[in-house]
């Protein structure tokens, strides 16, 4: 048996039978007296059952429409919590932002953006995840996040991938290392030192750009490592230059360390949003993404 209520008749019953009044039922839901009678007439005939007896004085529910009543109020309260849960989480008063992201993002540029995000929205919680640049992507697949910031990476179908910023390959020296101070860095100065870079993708998209972009760099980095903590070590101890983009400024400046433009050519690594193709983002990752974008793009060292 197929019964096809509306929401508009159950509320019209449950205030009827609440209040016991047309007219102050009426009032409650703001409608006329005749509307509330006519949503009470529609429910009957629909269900094919009175729920109701009418007498000049007052309103009385039948048996069934009094053992329907407490049924019908719990329906409707439990529906009412989950839409007023949906407007909240529509209204940033609640919800939950589920972020994967690089190592080195992790601890230099992403905790600023969260903390002001969160300053803005303070009932909307940021879980961030680091993880190697290798399996951001992977995260968002699986269903573990629903962002992914990282490098940015070969096409997958299952996958969308938005620009977020990109910025230029940057030589990282100790004081005092011959390199500082010249007004005009070139990727073949860095040939006469020890060139320290991080294994895997980024080593390998490096190379390769060298190449599309002038064929007299022969980019062949002495070391690889997995962390750039390790790498800025590395430099640290006069090992090397490392490479790096200036969003990682505030952990370099840590290390005491200085950074040189690279040019001829100017290299730029674009830092892409991971998402899952044809899923949409809940309110809180969306938001999320727009308050860090204009952000990003107003850093004067990412120009």
């Amino acid at each position: 048996m197929n019964v096809n209520v509306t929401l508009r008749q159950l509320r019209a019953f449950v205030a009827l039978a609440r209040i016991g009044s047309f007219t102050l039922a009426a009032e409650s839901l703001f409608i006329t007296q005749s509307a509330l009678s006519g949503l009470i007439k529609e429910l009957e005939q629909t269900l094919g059952v009175r729920l109701v007896d009418r007498s000049t004085r007052r309103v009385h529910l039948t048996p069934i429409g009094d053992g329907l009543h407490p049924l019908l109020d719990g329906v409707l309260h439990d529906l009412d919590a989950v839409l007023h849960r949906v407007n909240d989480h529509r209204a940033l008063k609640i919800g939950v932002v589920r972020l994967a992201t690089t190592q080195l993002l992790a601890s230099t540029l992403v905790p600023d953006l969260i903390a002001s995000f969160q300053r803005e929205h303070p009932n909307v919680q940021v879980s961030l995840i680091d993880a190697p640049a290798e399996s951001v992507m992977a995260r968002v697949y699986a269903g573990e996040v629903e962002l992914g910031i990282g490098p940015e990476r070969g096409p997958n179908s299952d996958i969308t991938s938005t620009q977020l910023f990109d910025g230029p390959f940057m030589a990282v020296c100790p004081p005092g290392h011959p390199l500082v101070g010249r007004r005009r860095l070139r990727w073949s100065d860095l040939m006469e030192f020890p060139v320290i870079a991080l294994q895997g993708q980024f080593t390998e998209r490096l190379a390769q750009d060298l190449r599309t972009a002038s064929r007299s760099v022969n980019f062949s980095p002495t070391h690889e490592v997995a962390y750039m903590a390790t790498a800025l070590s590395m430099v640290k101890a006069g090992l090397g230059v490392a490479l790096c983009i200036p969003y990682a400024t505030s952990l370099i400046d840590g290390y005491g360390l200085k950074m040189i433009p690279l040019r001829d050519p100017e290299v730029r690594r674009s830092f892409d949003v991971f998402t899952r193709k044809g899923r949409s983002l809940s309110p809180a990752s969306q938001s999320f993404l727009d308050f860090i974008g204009p952000r990003i793009r107003g850093l004067p060292y990412l120009a």
